[in-house]
């Protein structure tokens, strides 16, 4: 599954981004059972989960995003959205959008976001 990432930018802490995922050559028989999931990775750092939403819709956050960030998906569109709010400049990464089913998985080619303070 091909996918591509955007919606990243320079914002102030406290604004909001909303970042969008798209498997835009994926039919709707491919992409609905995937699990889908947003993914960070600062400088210097490891790629971390930040939120995933699974092929039933269970949704699963990581501490540090919890309350601020809210992942949604819409099947007949193949995306994935991942809504940020209260932004803070430790959220400053390149956001990564991922796709598993069993044992594949896709990556997005990442999208930058940077919190100036």
């Amino acid at each position: 599954v091909q996918l591509q990432a955007s919606g990243g930018g320079l914002v102030q802490a406290g604004g909001s981004l909303r970042l969008r995922c798209a498997a835009s050559r994926a039919i709707l028989s491919v992409f609905s059972p995937l699990d889908m999931g947003w993914y960070r990775q600062a400088p210097g750092k490891q790629r971390e989960l930040d939120a995933l939403i699974t092929a039933s819709g269970v949704i699963n956050y990581a501490d540090s995003v919890k309350g601020r960030f809210t992942i949604s998906r819409d099947n007949s569109r193949k995306t994935v959205t991942l809504q940020m709010n209260n932004l803070k400049p430790d959220d400053t990464a390149t956001y990564y959008c991922n796709s598993k089913r069993g044992l594949t998985e896709s990556w997005g080619q990442g999208t930058l976001v940077t919190v100036s303070s």
